[in-house]
C-alpha cells in the first residue's frame, strides 16, 4: 500500500510503499489480547516474601510460665504479637512470568501496526528534525498534522535529541525506537507516528 510521507511543516513529501505482509493484514482480536496479555504479565514486579514464624531465628524454648506469671500464655518469642517476631499471613514470594511463542509475538505487532493503517491512524513523517527544540513551536506544528488525543512516534534506532526535548511536556505524545514497538503501547495511542527511519528498522526487524 501507498501512504503520504509528511513533514513537521505538514507539507507533501512524496509517497511510501508499505508492505502488505506487515500493514495490510486482518487484525485479529484473539492474537492481539494474547499479545497484550503476555507483556502485562511480564511487566509485573516479583512480590517479596515476608518472613513467618517458622522464618524467624529466635529461640523457641518457652520463655515463661504456664501460669502464675501474671501475662499470657505463650510458647516462644517468634509469635507475631511480640517485636522481631514473624508476620502473620504475610506476602508470599510469586514471580509473574509468562511465556508466548515468537510467532505470536511477531504477527501480533504486525497486526498491530495493520490496525492502525485500517482505520487510517497511520502517519508516515520524513523526520524529526525540528529548527528550535522548543515545545510552543513544536506544538504548532503539530497542530496542523491534525494528530489525535494520543500519539505514539516510533522513530529510527535512535530518538531525535530535539523532537524529544521538545515533546517532553506534552502529555499527549510518547516516543519509541523502533526496537521499542510493542503491541501494547501501539494500540493504547489513538495515533501511530513512523518516520522513514522506523518504516526501514521495523522492515529490517521482521525479515531478520
Amino acid at each position: 500500500m501507498k501512504v503520504k510521507v509528511q513533514s513537521l511543516d505538514a507539507k507533501a513529501g512524496g509517497d511510501i510503499e508499505l508492505k502488505d505482509e506487515i500493514y495490510g493484514l486482518e487484525p485479529r482480536a484473539d492474537i492481539l489480547h494474547r499479545v497484550v496479555t503476555w507483556q502485562l504479565v511480564n511487566r509485573r514486579a516479583p512480590a517479596r516474601a515476608a518472613r513467618e514464624r517458622s522464618d524467624v531465628a529466635r529461640t523457641g524454648k518457652k520463655w515463661g510460665r504456664q501460669k502464675g506469671g501474671g501475662t499470657a500464655r505463650h510458647g516462644d518469642r517468634r509469635a507475631p504479637i511480640f517485636i522481631g517476631g514473624g508476620k502473620a499471613h504475610g506476602p508470599r514470594a510469586r514471580v509473574f512470568t509468562s511465556s508466548l511463542n515468537k510467532k505470536v509475538r511477531v504477527l501480533g505487532l504486525k497486526m498491530a501496526l495493520s490496525s492502525k493503517a485500517k482505520e487510517g491512524n497511520l502517519l508516515v513523517l520524513d523526520s524529526l528534525d525540528v529548527d528550535q527544540a522548543k515545545t510552543k513551536s513544536l506544538k504548532a506544528q503539530l497542530g496542523k498534522l491534525g494528530f489525535g488525543k494520543s500519539v505514539l512516534v516510533i522513530d529510527g534506532d535512535a530518538l531525535n535529541v530535539g523532537f524529544a526535548r521538545a515533546s517532553s511536556n506534552l502529555e499527549s505524545i510518547n516516543l519509541l525506537p523502533a526496537m521499542g514497538a510493542n503491541v501494547y503501547d501501539i494500540m493504547r495511542h489513538e495515533t501511530l507516528v513512523l518516520t522513514r527511519a522506523a518504516v526501514e528498522k521495523l522492515e529490517a526487524r521482521f525479515n531478520g
